[in-house]
């Protein structure tokens, strides 16, 4: 390869379809890869490696990163339990993949020069750019913020660079920021963008609310350590788990929400996401985990998985603190063992039954029910645990 080969993350879409050409024409060899982190069939992938080598990449790769964003997003997160601002299932999580994934290409091409289709205006520069950073010494070229200083919308002028190129651009892909991968799709864009109610074509993985089946559906997940390795009683890889969860619970519109959220960049960003699999599992694991960790176990976990949730959202996947974070999670699943069955009818799941070697129970005693443990020693304890609380106030009463 020439010390004048880029290497550019692509998806197909509107912003990178654009980098392309635009990285041609500055002499550049363009090697386009596209990282299959999920939500893509074999009809669109095929339809990505055609676009990049209609757009004039000079070769294109496709490496799979399922097994990666499983074990280096989904489980921890999970584990965890938090999601970023208490709404939104850190969908963006996959450009960390994507990033490391293309560095590795242009060590193996001997090229220093990588390149994203990242706006200057959102968050996914800055997760891309910090990732780079981190990882190693690459020069980072981003057409999209190039454009930017001249253009106030690039996108249309995206669009109209390409159609003077002759290159056609999607409709959906022109009206909506879309974004899918093995956890599930986000849009932005248009109506979403200005505060409005989205529009249908926003439903990608969840079915309309008129659409949903009569019937309840279940299903069973079985967990090992706090990370989920079967379904319905039967052993499942995880991103073929998370897949199928996708499927069966999206028709029943799980998983869809709308997110208001504080950005990097200080904006407010709102977009529709649709994450059933994720729902699910987030789900199953609170329910099985509030019953095996003792009170002080489930009282401080989320401080420790909230933080771990803000370093992910905000560009910071490696810094050293994540790790360590991920240390102390990963120590708290040791007895996060059993299985969850999970139900909905429509709109949300919730958990209904629980099974497990580990659950905190004891023979005599079920809460409010009955007690191994007499009068006396109830009103002791009682007397025992508010003694700080009664004591002031019997010193500072006005009471004579």
């Amino acid at each position: 390869m020439s010390s004048n080969t880029v290497v550019l993350a692509f998806s197909g879409g509107l912003d990178t379809s654009f980098c392309v050409p635009y990285l041609k024409e500055k002499g550049l060899d363009v090697v386009t890869l596209f990282v299959d982190t999920g939500g893509v069939d074999d009809e669109e992938r095929a339809y990505i490696e055609a676009r990049a080598i209609e757009l004039g990449a000079v070769a294109h790769h496709t490496v799979d990163g399922g097994d990666d964003i499983w074990e280096e997003v989904v489980v921890p997160l999970v584990q965890g339990g938090e999601i970023y601002q208490q709404q939104y299932p850190l969908l963006c999580s996959d450009r960390y993949i994507i990033v490391r994934k293309s560095l590795q290409l242009c060590r193996e091409l001997g090229t220093k020069k990588f390149a994203h289709g990242c706006t200057g205006m959102g968050n996914d520069q800055v997760r891309f750019d910090l990732t780079v950073k981190t990882l190693g010494d690459f020069e980072i070229l981003a057409p999209i913020r190039d454009i930017q200083q001249e253009h106030g919308n690039v996108r249309e002028y995206e669009k109209a660079f390409l159609e003077e190129r002759g290159f056609s651009t999607r409709a959906k892909a022109s009206r909506y920021t879309i974004n899918e991968n093995l956890l599930g799709v986000t849009t932005s864009g248009s109506e979403v963008d200005e505060w409005e109610a989205p529009g249908d074509e926003t439903y990608q993985l969840t079915a309309h609310p008129s659409e949903w089946p009569r019937e309840a559906l279940r299903a069973s997940i079985t967990f090992e350590e706090g990370v989920a390795v079967a379904l319905d009683g039967e052993p499942i890889a995880g991103p073929e788990l998370i897949s199928v969860l996708n499927k069966r619970f999206g028709a029943y519109g799980v998983g869809r929400g709308y997110y208001t959220g504080d950005t990097t960049v200080g904006l407010k960003g709102r977009i529709v996401f649709e994450a059933p699999g994720l729902t699910c599992l987030l789900a199953a694991h609170r329910a099985l985990e509030e019953a095996v960790s003792t009170g002080y176990q489930n009282q401080f976990k989320p401080v420790v998985a909230q933080k771990w949730v803000e370093l992910v959202y905000k560009g910071f996947f490696y810094e050293p603190l994540k790790f360590d974070l991920e240390a102390y999670i990963e120590s708290s699943q040791v007895f996060v063992n059993g299985t969850v069955t999970l139900e909905t009818w429509g709109g949300k799941v919730s958990a209904v039954k629980i099974d497990s070697p580990h659950i905190l129970r004891r023979a005599g005693a079920v809460y409010a029910q009955s007690a191994d443990w007499n009068v006396t020693e109830a009103e002791g304890f009682i007397k025992l645990l508010g003694q700080s609380s009664t004591l002031h106030a019997l010193v500072n009463s006005d009471e004579e």
